[in-house]
């Protein structure tokens, strides 16, 4: 199994403020993510490739509870469950639950005029929500650190490597 390179793809262009930055960030985190689920196969897209149990498939299922909670204002009950894709669920079918959140998602961020605001997140104990500025970048930092994850999964899988 010989390492696949695909061409890298480098940071994205975006709008010169700073929500269009940090929106822009995680469109392009979004992508990666979703393009190592892309182009293998069922089986493959929903197998462990670590001893913890995380599959590629697992990782977008995680990230759309993710983006649910913290940018649409889900409650989240058990987030080591959003790792398991439920057994009926088609790769295409989370793939584009994903996508669809991330866009609900980025049309209610485009209504934000102040990202100190506090974000949608429902209340947590009595606190209430952190500021929408730190609600993306946690996302974006969120969103990075499974995009990583995922490449390192897709490159057991069949050896396919960059974004």
């Amino acid at each position: 199994m010989g390492a696949r390179r695909k061409r890298d793809t480098g940071p994205p262009s975006t709008g010169p403020g700073e929500q269009d930055v940090l929106v822009g960030f995680l469109d392009y985190l979004r992508a990666s993510v979703a393009g190592k689920a892309e182009g293998v196969s069922e089986a493959q897209a929903r197998a462990p490739g670590v001893p913890s149990g995380t599959s590629l498939l697992g990782l977008v299922n995680h990230l759309t509870f993710v983006e649910r909670h913290w940018l649409l204002g889900h409650e989240v009950t058990d987030w080591p469950a959003t790792f398991q894709p439920a057994p009926d669920d088609t790769a295409a079918a989370i793939l584009a639950t994903y996508r669809e959140t991330g866009a609900e998602a980025n049309a209610g961020m485009a209504s934000w005029d102040d990202l100190t605001q506090p974000g949608p997140r429902p209340a947590n104990r009595g606190r209430s929500a952190p500021s929408r500025r730190w609600t993306l970048t946690h996302l974006i930092e969120e969103t990075a650190r499974h995009a990583g994850h995922a490449d390192i999964l897709r490159e057991l899988i069949d050896g396919t490597t960059g974004r």
